[in-house]
Formats: C-alpha cells, structure tokens, sequence
C-alpha cells in the first residue's frame, strides 16, 4: 500500500507541468503477434519561442516505412540496398492515426505533408502565446517495420527492438525544425518528462533509459503493464525481448546497462573493472550523467562499430579481448551520453557530438593505452613489423580514415546537413575530420587545457538548447590565440592543409627557412627541430599566405620538419622534411618494400608486390612483380611497371603505366587523369598483341550533390596495336596493324532501384571512322519486376577496311575487340566453352546468328523482364546493313539467368532467326554466360553504397 502511494505520487509530480518543460504521457498495448502497437498518448507543448503558435508539427517516423516512395526508401535505394523494395507491405510498417483532440475533446485538423509522410501538422484551436502550453490527445496504432531494414523493428525471433516509434513533438527555435526519417537515427526532439505505460506478454521483458516504477500483472491475463518514467529525456529506445540479453553494471557513478558483448570475454569481474573504468572517465569528461542509467545497446555500436582492423572475424583479431570490449563500449557510451546531454540538432549541427565522440576516444587511448599500435599484435610479428603501419600509433587511424576520402576528392565539408553526406562521409570520414580537427586545436591552443574548458562547456549546457555558435564563442572567450581558422576553414569547408619547406638559407649564425602554403587557407603548421630523427623543439607558424620565412638561431638542428607528430591531418606531407645541409638523400632517401603500405613521408618509397593472375587462356597462369609507388592512400602521380611469365605461351608478358590526376574541388569538374599505358600478352595460340594508349579524361558530376550517383566522363585516346605471330599461331591475320583515336562521351546513373546510361563513341583510323550510341535504362517497378532495355546504334563514316574482313566492323553478338578492351578469356576462340563467353556490347544479341557483323551500319535493341526472382525472358531484335546488301531484320529471344546483373549471368536461347534453337542438336553450345574474374571489378559492389 505504501508502495502504491509512492507510485501515485510521483506520478502525479510527473503530470504536473513543470518551467520550460514538455511532457508525454504514453499507454502502449503490444500485440505480438500483429507486430503491432495501440497508443494513447498526451502531448503538452510548451511555447519556448517568442513567436505566437497556430500549428504544431509531430514527428511520426514509424510512419516512415510505409510506402516505397518515402524518403527512408529513396535513402535506401540510393544505396544499392533492394531489401526494403522487395519486401511484402507487412513487412515494412505504418502509422494509422485514428483521432487527435485538444483538452475539452475538440477535433485537432491534421496532415502529413506531402514530401514528409513521417511528419504531421497539426493546426490548432486557439493560438499558442509564449510560455503558453497545449494539450494534445492522439489515438494510433503503429505496425511495427521488420528490423531486417534499419536494425529497429521486430526481429526474426518476434523481439521488438524499438526506437523512434511513438509520436514525438518537433523542435521550434523560430523555425519547425522537422526532417524525415533517412536511416540516420537523428530525430530532433525536445526534452520532455516522459511517462510510459507499455502492456505486453508476460513472457516479454522490457530494456529501457527510462527508471521502472511500476509493474502490474494479473494471474488471470497474459499480459502485464510496465510503467516507466523519465524527466528531461530525448532517448525513445526501448528493448521488449523474450529472453533479455542486456547486463546492468552499477558504478560510482552511474548504471551502464548494455548487451555488447565480445568473444572470449565473459561477463564477471573483468567487465566490471572496465565499465567502471569508462563511467569514471566519461564522468570526469563530460560531466555528471543527468540520469541514473546509460544504456549502450549492441545496434548502437554496430550501427557505429570500431572500423578498420577491429572487424576482422574474432579468430584473427590482434588486439586483447579486453581492449577489444573496452573501446566498443566506450566508442558507443560517448555518442549515446553525448547525444542524450548535448541538445544541438542532430542533422543540421552533428559534427561537434561526433567530433568530440571520437576526440575523447583519442584522449582515453592517450591516457590508457599511449604504445598501442594500429596493427595491434601483428605489429610484431616478423615480416609485419618491417611495415611502416606497424610503427604507427592506434590513434592514427583516424588520420587515415579521414584521409582515404580526401585523397579520392569525395570529402565533404563537416557542416553539410547530415543527410548530404555520402555514406562514408557520414559514418566514417567526417566524424574521424572531426575528432582529429579537435585535437589539432586542441595541441595549437597551448597557452589553454582545451580538453578541460570542453568539460566545461558540456557542463554549462548540459540539457540546454544550444548551437554551434555557443561553442565557437565559449572557445574563444579562453583563449588568445586566433582560432577563426578553425570554424571557418578547417570546419566549414574543403580547404586542405598542404604546406611545404621550401628553402633553407644558412646565413652566419642564422638559418633563414622559407615555408609556402600551397592552400588558400589560414591554418597553422608545426615546426620541429630534429636531431638523429629526435625531436629537439617544435613551434607554430600561424598565417601563412603564399610563402612565409623565418630565421632562427642556428644551433645543432640537423633536418626541419612540419607537423612531424602526426596531429595535423596534412594532404600531403610528402614534402615537409628538409636536411640543414641541402643533402636531397638526406631529405628523403630512398626505400624498397614488398607489398603495399601505408605512406611514410620521410622516405621515397618503392614497392614490389607479386603477382599470379589469370587473363587469358592462351597465356595461362601469369607469374611475375609488380613494381610500383601507390600506398594505402591514394596519390595523385602514381607509376606501375608488371614483368610477368606466362606458363601457358612460355613468353614474357605484362604490362605498364604511368598517371597524374588533377583534383579539382567545388566545382562539377571534379577529376582530370592523363597518362600512358602498355601491355604485351597472348590474343590466341603463340600470337601476341602490343598495346600503348596515351589518354586523357575528364570526370564531372554534380558539385552540389555528393549523394547523387550521377557521373558524366569524356574521354580522348590513342590506342595503337601491334601484333605478331609465332610458328606455332593459328590465327590469321586479315589486317594490317593499326592505330586508333577515340573520343568517347559516358552518361552514368547507377542505382539498384532505376539505372540509366548513355555513351556516344567516336573512332578515327587510317581505314575507317565510325560512330555509335549506346544507351541503356533498367527499373524496378513497384511489383518488383525487373525491366531492362538497351538501344544501340552504329554507322561507318567511311569503310576502306579490307571487305572480306569484318574485323572493324560492327558486331551483332561477339565484338571482335579489335582495341583489346574488353575481358575476353579466350578471344580468338570460335569454339568450345570460352567462345560462349559474351561481354554485352555493340548489338548485345545472345543468339550467334548467320549475320553476325555490319560493315556499314547496325541498330539494335535489347530488352529483358522478370518472370521469377533472378530468372527473366530476354528478347533482341535489330536491323544489319552490310555494303551492297540490303539490310536484314534479326531477333532472338531466351531466358536470362540474372544472378548478379552485371557480373555473373546466363542466357538461354530459345527462339531466333535459326528457329527453335532449344530443341536443336548442340544446343549446350548455344548458351552464353558472363562473368568476371577481376577483383577491382567484384569489389566495387562494395564500394558504390559507400561512395
């Protein structure tokens, strides 16, 4: 009885309006077996603005799974993602609002908005003045999304892991601050006191932020009621399983309540020792937590999992478990406490939580683990340990993670609004800028403790509605140092850091060192004195324009060098070190390493890699090295040169190049490669072709949408070929050897969901030049039916080749390849299973028709539907003109086994001109197939959902 009067009376406080303060009340019924949920729930708003109030928006993003035209749907089609697609439309969740009254039951008007279906306005009765409050009473019912989606929703084994899933209001600050829901979990919200009744199985258990008051059960229902309450909250994650797997640690501070768990490492004593470690830390960091439980659930961390080394499969991982455990926990406990205390808007202002998410990660390795190596334990293993990866620090990861974007010209500016930013950028690249942006501050301004005043500051503010600005002016208010350079260059934009030594002068008793920055920019650089590679001083030089120079007393100082301790995330610092005594070898001598690896600036680094590949069928397995300077991270001047053996053809083959890329920043285009390339191999038995290619390209895409799939490339090449002949060949030749121009214009929108592409080809010889168009479209309707359609068509300018050769002429299924372009394993086969092989091209038919080639022009178009999942109908149909010929009308028709489109797929004639193919004698002959063997190939699938 005493009990229930506790219970009664704090819910009572709870239901008390308090200053500046909303509140939720929630009843939920849970039906597990519908996968759904009933509320009602009561809204009191309150009016924090000075403006006046006719509406109210309502974020409501479990209403965003529920079509596949939402922005949670585009978001993920624009990542290669089909799942959300091709689910059933129980799988994918809604909202079904039943009525929304005010305090005397009056009927609130509401709508979705057109381009938001997750967000509902709702309009008011009677205007809401400053510091005013309104009750809002709703009636839903939610269908719960599968979480197979986004992690959130009902699991396979019928657990609900829930987040964003009821009805929340929208953060005012003289603007609606709403948004859709994009995958991104960054719901803007406003805190409130939240009180939540949820009524569920009683075999369910539920996991929450929240503090439990209240659990009522009666022996004669299934159900029972758990009643939880909450005050200045934003986190609406809760956790209803079956079989509970989260593990509640009480601490000096606070109670650690998470699930995370990793291999080898069992719950005990040694998590304890570690959970307290990390809550003392994040106490003495951060502040006190406002709350009595932080929770850290595993789809926290595995939505922002430790990248890099720490993923690899648990048998192979070279750090301790412990270590292991201890950051995954850490990693994610710093983004949960930082994002439930630091009220910024998650989409719009993300950066300062993420940066000082992965700035304290930096802090808390410094302080605890100063000799951990990236490489962990493979640093010292013999053979690694001769890497230059294995002399870095653990911390430099994120230096290189930063760095990875920057060098390929994908990196965005840290501010861009969160769903602007590429995947990579987003989870990976900009939160790492971020971080090591605030320790490069944190190492310039030495005149403060930087780390401290950020305690300070999350102090002051904690649970306070603040921006960016707050922070900049706090930060400048303890400093004297001039830190504008930092939320104007380094934050706001994509300047680089790029500075080199340009000049030593010795003068007397002086040394006159000449520093240029190479960037547009207001960002200091370090400078160190060393002695025998040690560090005897180090300075700031701040605002360098152009060229700065700089006389220092001479002294013992044998090499200067800028940002030698790896703080400063440079571009390039392959030029930061100069010897006193103008040595050139002493500035960067000379290295040889086998296998690729991270760049060390201090050398000039050649790498030696072998190799065993497969090409061809004529020359077999390749045997050989590679020699070459590209690293870890991409460079823009990078040289190749590939001897290798041939076991087949018994004949020295290879290949070799060399290319500059130009980087160009904001503006569309972006990339400018030019170059030259070489190669000798086999095209058929005991005959070899040389190819040299000199090319320039140009890369463009859409400078104000980084998202955006979208590529345009022009492309200018010479491609000369010559070829020759052994005793033993069996080809023969019918043309003489040849060279090629090639101007060619590509049009590309890759996308899973709708995929376009146009390219128009331009060719220039001695005999011939000849133009074609090539365009291609593929959709995934709404149903879920693949479509494909491809249109080509081809005509010769002029024809001098020899006319009973087809060897420059257009192809109707199998191009002769005559620029040795395409990835034929058995080119010069005209039969067996390597002739079978078809790469869609030219006019892109599957049937080996009697016509196969055009000498003067061709049309053909290419279509293909599903009929089941990965099986689809395919049909051609094309008109060929040959000269003194009229033209001839083709087609063919089959089935196409589309098992990775692009990649690996069959084709199955059935119907052509030659008839009933399918019922013909060496119909196996008949089949098609594609597929791709090239690595670089295969791991862009990979690549494309992250850039």
């Amino acid at each position: 009885m005493k009990y229930a009067l506790v219970i009664s009376f704090l819910l009572f406080v709870f239901s008390v309006p308090s200053v500046a303060q909303n509140k939720l009340d929630i009843d939920a019924k849970v039906n597990v077996e519908t996968k759904t949920i009933s509320i009602n729930q009561t809204i009191i708003y309150k009016n924090e603005s000075d403006d006046v109030l006719d509406e109210i928006y309502l974020s409501d993003w479990n209403n965003s799974y529920s079509t596949k035209s939402t922005p949670l749907a585009k978001r993920f089609e624009e990542e290669f993602s089909t799942k959300f697609h091709l689910a059933k439309s129980d799988q994918r969740g809604y909202t079904v609002v039943t009525s929304i009254v005010d305090t005397t039951t009056n009927i609130l008007k509401f709508t979705r908005l057109k381009t938001h279906p997750d967000v509902i306005k709702v309009a008011l009765n009677k205007s809401l003045k400053p510091g005013e409050y309104y009750q809002i009473n709703l009636k839903y019912n939610l269908l719960i999304p599968d979480a197979t989606f986004t992690d959130y929703g009902v699991t396979k084994t019928e657990d609900f892991e829930l987040k964003y899933w009821y009805i929340t209001p929208v953060v005012y600050n003289g603007k609606w601050q709403y948004y859709s829901n994009k995958n991104l979990d960054d719901l803007f919200i406003p805190k409130a006191d939240i009180t939540l009744s949820i009524t569920h199985p009683r075999n369910y258990r539920v996991t929450s932020e929240l503090d439990f008051y209240d659990i009522k059960s009666n022996s004669k229902e299934p159900t029972q009621t758990t009643t939880l309450i909450g005050r200045d909250r934003t986190d609406t994650y809760l956790s209803l399983n079956k079989f509970p797997t989260f593990n509640s640690v009480q601490t000096d501070d606070f109670v650690l309540v998470t699930n995370i768990n990793e291999k080898g490492l069992s719950s005990g004593p040694a998590k304890a020792v570690i959970t307290d470690k990390i809550t003392r830390f994040l106490t003495q960091h951060l502040g006190n937590y406002p709350h009595q439980k932080l929770l850290v659930s595993n789809i926290d961390y595995q939505k922002n999992p430790l990248y890099g080394l720490n993923q690899l499969p648990s048998f192979f991982r070279p750090f301790p478990a412990e270590f292991q455990y201890e950051l995954k926990v850490l990693k994610t406990a710093l983004k949960k406490y930082l994002d439930n205390v630091l009220l910024l808007n998650p989409r719009k202002e993300h950066w300062l939580s993420e940066g000082l998410q992965i700035y304290f990660l930096i802090k808390y390795v410094e302080e605890n683990y100063s000799d951990q190596k990236l490489l962990g334990t493979l640093a010292d293993v013999w053979g690694i340990r001769s890497f230059h990866a294995s002399d870095l620090d653990f911390n430099f990861q994120y230096f290189l993670y930063s760095m990875e974007i920057a060098r390929k010209n994908r990196d965005q500016p840290i501010t861009t609004p969160k769903d602007s930013l590429t995947k990579f950028n987003a989870n990976i690249a900009g939160k790492y800028k971020a971080g090591v942006g605030l320790n490069y501050l944190d190492h310039f301004t030495n005149d403060i403790n930087l780390s401290k005043n950020i305690t300070d500051f999350l102090k002051e503010n904690q649970l306070k509605a603040i921006e960016i600005n707050d922070f900049e002016k706090f930060l400048k208010s303890k400093t004297k140092k001039d830190i504008d350079w930092f939320f104007t260059d380094y934050i706001n934009t994509r300047k680089k850091i790029d500075f080199k030594i340009e000049s030593i002068v010795d003068i007397q008793d002086s040394l006159k060192v000449t520093i240029k920055n190479k960037r547009e920019n207001r960002m200091p650089i370090s400078l160190f004195k060393l002695k025998n590679d040690s560090i005897i001083d180090q300075f700031w030089v701040e605002n360098i324009k152009g060229k700065q120079t700089i006389t220092l007393a001479k002294d013992s100082t044998e090499k200067f060098a800028l940002g030698y301790d790896n703080v400063i995330p440079e571009f390039n610092q392959r030029d930061n070190i100069k010897a006193v005594d103008g040595n050139f070898l002493k500035n960067k001598p000379l290295q040889f390493r086998l296998f690729k690896d991270v760049e060390d600036p201090n050398y000039n680094q050649i790498f030696f890699m072998p190799l065993v590949e497969f090409n061809n069928i004529y020359d077999g397995l390749t045997l050989g090295t590679k020699v070459y300077n590209k690293t870890i991270l991409r460079k823009r001047l990078n040289y190749r040169f590939s001897p290798q053996y041939a076991t087949k053809s018994r004949s020295l083959t290879g290949s070799t190049s060399i290319f500059y890329t130009h980087n160009l920043e904001n503006q569309n285009l972006y990339n400018i490669t030019y170059g030259i390339a070489a190669g000798y191999k086999s095209f058929a038995d005991d005959a070899f072709f040389t190819r040299i290619r000199p090319s320039i390209s140009f890369v463009f895409r859409d400078d104000s949408d980084f998202r955006s799939n979208q590529t345009d490339q022009i492309t200018a090449r010479y491609v000369s070929i010559k070829r020759e002949l052994g005793d033993d060949a069996t080809i023969v030749l019918d043309e003489p050897d040849y060279g090629v121009f090639n101007l060619r214009y590509t049009h590309h929108n890759p996308g899973r969901i709708n995929f376009s592409s146009f390219n128009t080809d331009i060719q220039i010889a001695d005999k011939f030049s000849k133009l074609s168009f090539n365009y291609e479209f593929r959709k995934l309707t709404k149903s879920n039916r693949n479509i494909n359609f491809r249109f080509y068509a081809g005509f010769f300018l002029d024809n001098d080749s020899d006319p009973g050769s087809n060897y420059f002429s257009f192809a109707l299924d199998r191009p002769t390849d005559y620029l040795f372009d395409l990835n034929y394993l058995g080119r010069s086969e005209a039969a067996g299973l390597f002739s079978q092989q078809i790469i869609i091209t030219e006019g892109g038919f599957k049937s080996q028709l009697e016509q196969e080639f055009a000498n003067q022009w061709m049309t053909t178009a290419n279509f293909s539907t599903s009929i089941w999942r990965y099986i689809q109908a395919y049909g051609d149909v094309g008109l060929v003109k040959n000269k003194f010929q009229n033209a001839k009308f083709v087609y063919d028709s089959g089935i196409r086994l589309n098992l990775v489109e692009d990649y690996f797929e069959i084709f199955l004639p059935i119907y052509s001109n030659l008839g009933w193919e399918i019922a013909q004698p060496n119909y196996d002959q008949s089949i098609r197939f594609m597929f791709t063997v090239d690595p670089n190939v295969l791991l862009g699938l990979f690549r494309r959902k992250w850039y």
